[in-house]
């Protein structure tokens, strides 16, 4: 049936390259220089960033503008950020050629299409590149913009890869796009983004390739992560988190036993 999943060809398999390294670095400096123009940006603990090996970024997401506001210290730290995302956008005339040429993250549904996501994240990080991953999944739907209940797919990334885990958190930059809303450009909004330590999960569980891991390890994990984000947001807004998470599914904010 003409359109259905089932009669798209595979994608092919991206990996960064030369040409589409260049590209970026272009496109980046550009859409750099558009944000600083825009947002005031203040920026702490970018040294905590690896620069000789590829490494997972993971944040909190508060509206549309937090790829370009968490790739920010990564790109000017000499690291080519790629991002994970909906795979039919790689199929879209024009966007998709970009997506691929710059080697970002195509993410579909099923076992197969999930370890695509994974091989080419690999590639990323094998590449010295930086793969960025929003614990929660999506938009934050907390009412205070804290971190929400969060799902597996950073913590199976990490696990797969092995690579090393970097938290950052950032506040502001909803101001100057709430959610599904259009900019509020006056009075120039202020956006704060803190780099956190490489995270240190060996307690919980480790990372070995091949390994197949519990839901309550990769849950644990995932929570771990959300934590040390939290933490770093915690800094930036002057204020301690409440207690537990805010589930979307139920509405209410949890606390884990």
């Amino acid at each position: 049936m003409k359109g259905s999943a089932t009669s798209q060809q595979p994608l092919p398999e991206l990996k960064p390259t030369a040409f589409g390294d260049s590209m970026y670095r272009v496109l980046g400096t550009a859409a750099r220089g558009v944000y600083r123009s825009l947002l005031s940006l203040q920026l702490e603990g970018k040294e905590k960033l690896p620069r000789d090996r590829g490494y997972i970024v993971i944040s909190n997401h508060l509206t549309e503008l937090d790829p370009v506001t968490v790739a920010y210290p990564v790109f000017v730290t000499g690291t080519l950020p790629r991002f994970l995302a909906k795979e039919s956008l790689f199929r879209a005339p024009g966007l998709g050629w970009i997506l691929r040429t710059l080697a970002h993250i195509p993410v579909a549904r099923g076992s197969v299409d999930a370890r695509k996501s994974l091989e080419t994240a690999q590639n990323v990080v094998d590449g010295g590149g930086a793969v960025i991953i929003y614990p929660e999944g999506t938009l934050s739907k907390d009412p205070d913009g804290w971190p929400m209940a969060g799902r597996t797919g950073a913590a199976r990334l990490a696990l797969a890869t092995g690579a090393p885990v970097i938290p950052i958190a950032h506040w502001g930059d909803q101001d100057f796009l709430p959610p599904h809303s259009k900019p509020s450009i006056l009075p120039r909004k202020k956006v704060r983004v803190k780099v956190g330590t490489p995270l240190d999960f060996s307690h919980i569980v480790q990372s070995e390739p091949g390994k197949k891991y519990t839901r309550s390890e990769l849950v644990e994990l995932t929570d771990f992560m959300l934590d040390a984000v939290t933490e770093l947001l915690e800094d930036i807004r002057g204020e301690k988190a409440p207690e537990g998470r805010f589930n979307p599914a139920t509405g209410q904010r949890e606390i884990r036993g």
